[in-house]
């Protein structure tokens, strides 16, 4: 997680984050034959017939092999960049919570929101733009000192307690223009192993 103060170098590294995490899942699903003639040749360059003997296939099949998973890695999708028009979103929202416009939130939460607080006693879920729009305007008075970050690759907000401890972290993830799902993590056990940066 990185603090987010500007909008430009930083999507640059969030994209070059996700895109290497999503290597890495896609390179989980791929078969372990598959993997390794896919890394060996495409990243290593190594031959097709030294991977082969690897395999105890022939070169033929080491090919295959690649081509196959290569072809998986090309299908999936990217990542979505971390770009103004989300941190636009999430910026109405959090001006809309501050100042309690409950139709405001309406107009940036997707009707079908779904808000997950992970809290020390456990999970809490609420769905639905009404239910998390009237949540949101009681939690602003609440309001510590918090910084725009990026959460995973999601725009969100860190914020810290007046003594410097870790309040919460909020990751929000934008669809079509509108909050489609929030993930705040309260839970102090949890913020702790998290290596939260000092608030500014």
């Amino acid at each position: 997680m990185t603090l987010d103060d500007g909008p430009v170098p930083e999507d640059d590294a969030v994209l070059a984050d996700s895109v290497g995490l999503a290597l890495l899942v896609v390179l989980e699903s791929l078969g372990p034959s598959e993997r390794l003639a896919f890394v060996l040749h495409d990243l290593f360059a190594v031959p097709f017939e030294e991977i082969g003997q690897i395999l105890g296939k022939s070169t033929a099949a080491a090919k295959m092999l690649a081509s196959r998973a290569r072809r998986k890695v090309q299908a999936t999708e990217r990542p979505a960049d971390v770009g103004r028009e989300q941190r636009e979103v999430v910026q109405a929202f959090l001006a809309a919570a501050r100042g309690g416009d409950f139709e405001g939130l309406l107009r940036v939460l997707d009707p079908e929101v779904k808000l997950t607080v992970d809290t020390p006693s456990g999970v809490v879920v609420t769905l639905g733009a009404t239910k998390v729009a009237a949540g949101a305007q009681l939690s602003a008075g609440a309001a510590a000192h918090g910084r725009a970050a990026l959460v995973n690759g999601l725009p969100g907000i860190v914020s810290w307690r007046a003594d410097g401890t870790p309040l919460s972290v909020v990751a929000f993830t934008v669809a079509n223009g509108r909050i489609a799902d929030i993930l705040i993590v309260v839970d102090p056990a949890k913020l702790a192993l998290m290596g939260l940066p000092d608030p500014a």
